[in-house]
């Protein structure tokens, strides 16, 4: 599967490519692939870290479970600088919210996938992407997420 690797204000991210879909992105990693989807989502990336694009228009696909893919069908939806709570998600999928955890959690593609403005019910919550949780809060304030309490 294509690879390429990017550097952002969050570290060193690698995207891949498979059948025509972005289908991950992980910190750290190598990879050199320069294909017009891959060139396309470095791109978009690197317009929404310089505050130019604030939506992606990029073909994803998350690899799992339904329930994984409802679950990250409705963390993009959340629009760019807005937060929901695991709660919020959970009650909207009709789901637990430790399902909405893991599945945040198990997000192959974030920041594309905005898994970052889900919290926590008493606030941050975790994060599995970067540095943990200083890379959400670095996201969140890039996006100056209303209501955040940091």
């Amino acid at each position: 599967m294509p690879r390429k690797t990017i550097d952002s204000p969050v570290g060193a991210l690698t995207l891949t490519e498979a059948d025509g879909a972005i289908t991950s992105l992980s910190w750290g990693g190598e990879g050199a692939d320069d294909t017009p989807l891959l060139r396309a989502a470095a791109e978009q990336l690197d317009d929404y870290f310089s505050n130019r694009r604030k939506v992606f228009d990029l073909p994803l696909e998350v690899r799992g479970s339904d329930a994984q893919a409802r679950i990250c069908a409705a963390i993009a939806a959340i629009p760019f600088g807005e937060t929901r709570t695991y709660g919020d998600l959970a009650r909207d999928l009709d789901l637990p919210a430790q399902a909405v955890g893991r599945g945040c959690g198990g997000n192959p593609i974030p920041i594309l996938i905005p898994c970052h403005r889900v919290l926590g019910a008493q606030g941050l919550g975790g994060f599995s992407g970067g540095t943990g949780i200083e890379t959400k809060i670095w996201l969140l304030r890039h996006e100056g997420a209303a209501g955040l309490l940091i």
